[in-house]
């Protein structure tokens, strides 16, 4: 009975997804300022874009103020920029928030992963709507990027989707 129930164990365990939650804990003062968009699920603002960062800018009101730069296309080296906001959402530990790019509207905003020393993170959403793999440099370690690829596809992102944002560096 005992090696019948390790077995279906085993058998759920093989066959179960990753849970797509947030990280337990968010700094706001060491997750504010520049992050480099790496690869990303596009949504409708940032579809066709490259070299994309992000600054944020945290705001005792209890929001980021967001500013994000962009080159589009292939050929375009004019650099692009649109204001946008991430709200802090109560009793979450900052780690669930909102993002506004048009008021009144804001869209879910989850850090599924974040390093310990903030190097990287990893945005999504709850219906894996849209996922952004971000970094404090321009780059990323190939290991690493499979390592948060496998990961993100175990919580049921289609990672098949991610487009690279060509940063250079």
């Amino acid at each position: 009975m005992k090696t019948l129930c390790i077995l279906t164990f085993m058998l759920l365990s093989a066959f179960t997804t990753a849970v797509n939650k947030p990280v337990e804990k968010v700094d706001l003062d060491r997750y504010a300022g520049k992050w480099y968009s790496l690869y990303s699920i596009p949504t409708f603002f940032d579809k066709g874009s490259r070299e994309t960062t992000t600054s944020y800018n945290w705001d005792q009101k209890g929001y980021y103020d967001v500013l994000t730069t962009y080159k589009k296309g292939d050929d375009d080296e004019e650099v692009h920029t649109y204001k946008s906001k991430l709200f802090q959402v109560d009793n979450t530990n900052n780690s669930q928030m909102k993002a506004q790019f048009i008021w009144p509207y804001k869209v879910d905003y989850w850090i599924i992963e974040l390093a310990d020393d903030y190097s990287y993170v990893v945005v999504g959403h709850p219906d894996h709507k849209f996922l952004f793999i971000m970094s404090r440099k321009p780059s990323m370690d190939k290991k690493l990027y499979e390592e948060i690829i496998s990961r993100c596809k175990a919580k049921g992102y289609a990672v098949e989707k991610l487009t690279s944002q060509h940063q250079n560096g």
